[in-house]
């Protein structure tokens, strides 16, 4: 799941997405440079059968971390993270898919933001999301 959200990002975005940690210069398609993203896996929850198993559904929660060098473009990127996860495609649908392997993304949610914050001079806008993902029949 955590992977596949994370090419999400990517593709969504267009700038390179770490996951639990800024990305590396080699990471496409923007390396190190910033503004970049993180994720960082949250943890979920399970319904049904366990996580895996046929028609097994999950609730999995994740943290993108919007990085950049100003409170204007952490803004920005915060909004990109934004419409790739959500945004919708011109024949209806999500503009983006997450396609994990062997399961469906049947929902997303923001769960909460936490807006702009700068340490260092280094400014992030903390984006939490939900992901509810099945196991399809075989």
């Amino acid at each position: 799941m955590s992977l596949a959200l994370r090419d999400a990002l990517v593709a969504g975005t267009g700038r390179s997405c770490g996951y639990g940690a800024a990305p590396v210069a080699a990471d496409k398609p923007t390396g190190n440079t910033i503004p970049y993203q993180v994720l960082y896996p949250l943890g979920g929850t399970s319904s049904g059968p366990p996580f895996g198993d046929q028609a097994g559904d999950g609730r999995m929660v994740y943290q993108v971390t919007s990085v950049a060098s100003t409170a204007e473009q952490v803004e920005w990127m915060a909004d990109k993270v934004r419409t790739a996860l959500l945004g919708v495609g011109p024949k209806g649908g999500f503009a983006t898919p997450i396609l994990p392997a062997g399961h469906t993304v049947i929902g997303r949610e923001v769960d909460k933001e936490d807006g702009v914050t700068v340490t260092s001079g280094v400014y992030s806008y903390v984006t939490r999301v939900v992901l509810h993902v099945t196991t399809p029949d075989s």
